[in-house]
C-alpha cells in the first residue's frame, strides 16, 4: 500500500491511497469537507462525496504526470518503472505541478 497527502495551495485536502491490489482510494479530510470556503480539488472529485474508489489512477491525478522526455528522465533518475503511474506521481508532483495541487508521500 502506498499513501500520499493531497495538498491544495499547500493545505491538506485529502489522502490518495493505492491498495496492494492496485486499486485507488481518494478521501477528503473531514476538515476540508466541513469548510465551505474550501473548493473541490477537481470537478471529477466533488466535495459532496467523501470517498472515491477506482481500479486505475483517477484521471485528475493521471493528468498531473509528466510526459515524454521528462517522464523518462524521472524514471531513469529515480529508478521508477515507466508503467508505475503512482510512483511517478509521488516523485514528480511534490512541487512541480500545473495548478494548485501538490502531492506528498506519507
Amino acid at each position: 500500500m502506498r499513501v500520499a497527502q493531497i495538498l491544495y495551495k499547500g493545505e491538506r485536502a485529502g489522502v490518495l491511497t493505492q491498495l496492494d491490489n492496485g486499486s485507488f482510494h481518494f478521501i477528503y479530510n473531514e476538515d476540508w469537507i466541513s469548510d465551505d470556503s474550501k473548493p473541490s480539488i477537481s470537478l471529477t472529485l466533488p466535495k459532496s462525496q467523501i470517498e472515491f474508489k477506482s481500479q486505475a489512477l483517477f484521471p485528475f491525478f493521471y493528468h498531473l504526470l509528466p510526459e515524454g522526455v521528462n517522464k523518462r528522465m524521472i524514471c531513469k533518475t529515480y529508478k521508477i518503472d515507466e508503467d508505475d503511474a503512482f510512483g511517478i506521481l509521488l516523485q514528480a508532483s511534490k512541487v512541480d505541478t500545473v495548478g494548485a495541487v501538490t502531492i506528498e508521500r506519507v
